[in-house]
């Protein structure tokens, strides 16, 4: 019984540890998951919203974009997501910054083109601004 009881308690707190995460790490992850949402539906007040106007989005082409060009090329679906999945996300914060590293696969169909598949390794950097986390940098490369 005391062993049952005392396996029973360590399993408890060790997935306190594991699965704790502070406020604004929550608050993070839930930036990640609305921003995933608005660029699938290219929701520009929301992609507006959830963005810093200091933007700086990294393809894993080397294509660099500003707010506004990332923003032009979801909403014209020059750049379009029909579906993202994202695995092994670690956020980790230092102040008022916070950097998510994360697997992204998804299906994607630019300009209209026949539907592809991507996997990319992603590097994005929020900011707490005025009490809310946007995105002020993102660099994406390709998995092999």
């Amino acid at each position: 019984m005391k062993k049952t009881l005392l396996l029973l308690a360590f399993l408890l707190i060790g997935n306190a540890f594991v699965f704790a995460q502070s406020a604004d790490e929550k608050a993070v992850a839930a930036t990640v998951e609305k921003l995933k949402t608005a660029i699938i539906s290219a929701n520009e007040a929301d992609l507006k919203k959830l963005t810093s106007p200091s933007l700086s989005y990294g393809h894993s082409n080397g294509l660099l974009e500003d707010q506004k060009e990332f923003i032009r090329a979801l909403v014209s679906e020059e750049s379009k997501f029909t579906k993202i999945d994202l695995t092994d996300q670690t956020i980790s914060i230092s102040g008022d910054v916070a950097l998510v590293r994360h697997k992204l696969f998804g299906d994607t169909a630019n300009k209209g083109k026949d539907p592809a598949q991507v996997k990319l390794g992603v590097l994005m950097v929020f900011q707490k601004v005025k009490g809310s986390w946007v995105l002020l940098g993102r660099q994406a490369f390709k998995l092999v």
